[in-house]
């Protein structure tokens, strides 16, 4: 089999299967494909350590590498997820936060293993790229206070209600 052309690598400190395993219950078009695990001692660890994990987010070939606490994730990369209704956004954002992820601003949360994501809903991002810029900026102005976004309250900022 070839692998995907590209696969984004992910770095975990030793939790990596968790990861993949959490991703693959709460997101549509995932799992987990492949654990592969240390085939004698190593310095650092040992025979059967779990080493990567190989494992599709939403579609997105990744592989986990259990590295160690050298590179934690930050926010300079996130997974976006488009969201059709507020009970998908809800659902999302209350696993990840659930989990013992954490809320961030304007749609942003981060797993309990420190990667981001980004809950958009697809009003967001069509009240942001709206044509009209009065629109643009309400809808701005309405995201800009809130944690996980509210579908209602774009809608009725790009109606220019509220």
């Amino acid at each position: 089999m070839t692998p995907a052309p590209l696969t984004l690598c992910l770095w975990y400190n030793g939790d990596a299967e968790d990861a993949a395993t959490f991703y693959a219950q709460t997101f549509p078009d995932s799992h987990v494909k492949a654990v592969h695990r240390a085939p004698t001692d190593f310095p650092g660890g040992s025979a059967d350590t779990v080493l990567t994990v190989d494992f599709t987010v939403i579609g997105i070939p990744c592989i986990g590498l259990n590295g160690g606490p050298q590179f934690p994730h930050s926010e300079a990369f996130s997974f976006q997820v488009a969201t059709e209704s507020q009970e998908e956004t809800d659902r999302y954002w209350n696993a990840i936060v659930g989990n013992g992820g954490a809320e961030s601003a304007c749609g942003w949360c981060k797993d309990k293993w420190g990667l981001n994501w980004q809950i958009t809903p697809r009003v967001l991002t069509e009240g942001m790229t709206d044509p009209d810029p009065q629109v643009r900026a309400r809808v701005f102005t309405a995201m800009m206070t809130m944690h996980k976004i509210d579908h209602a309250a774009i809608e009725a900022a790009m109606r220019g209600v509220g």
